[in-house]
């Protein structure tokens, strides 16, 4: 089975960029909770307004790397059968009618393959984050053992959560769809 790296395409001209999730305060909302790959239960619908306006994509990160897609891809996970993988949580967004979804990824998974990425760094106790020691602390060109993966097609990997992995199935369906606003990087 192989495995990708999903994230957003840059080289998308005047697309949007969207903030982090507030509430109906305005208050931020903890992001490191949609990384830790538990159900979330929200009061209420979370806002996120345009850090800068563009034009709006399928699939969307916000500035510290949380997926929110629009609802036409919530139907495409459904009909995968991903249920048990991502957990759909609403959110409004500035300036737009359509619904969209924050993906609170379900599954953070040990796969890295330390021996096979380009470059791995962990957190030291003389790093002066002694909470983080043995952490990574850099991981370029990432490798998984994808046998670790299992039957995944959605996940992060444990350590290194801002990236979002996907399975060749779930690629192949996204490209079929023809999702703009993401590429994606074998793993």
């Amino acid at each position: 089975m192989r495995f990708h790296e999903l994230f957003f395409d840059s080289r998308i001209r005047d697309q949007w960029v969207l903030a982090e999730p507030i509430d109906e305060n305005g208050e931020d909302l903890d992001p490191w909770q949609f990384f830790g790959g538990q159900p979330i239960a929200l009061v209420r619908t979370p806002r996120i307004v345009q850090a800068a306006p563009g034009r709006a994509l399928d699939f969307s990160f916000t500035t510290l790397s949380i997926p929110i897609i629009h609802s036409r891809l919530v139907t495409l996970f459904e009909r995968l059968g991903f249920q048990q993988q991502v957990q759909f949580l609403p959110v409004e967004v500035s300036g737009r009618m359509e619904s969209y979804f924050i993906v609170n990824t379900l599954r953070v998974i040990s796969c890295i393959d330390d021996a096979r990425c380009e470059r791995v760094e962990y957190w030291r106790p003389e790093d002066g984050a002694p909470d983080r020691t043995g952490d990574y602390r850099l991981v370029r060109g990432l490798r998984i053992n994808p046998s670790q993966a299992g039957d995944s097609d959605i996940f992060r990997p444990r350590g290194w959560s801002s990236v979002l992995l996907v399975s060749e199935r779930l690629k192949q369906a996204l490209e079929d769809e023809q999702v703009g606003g993401i590429r994606f990087i074998e793993v």
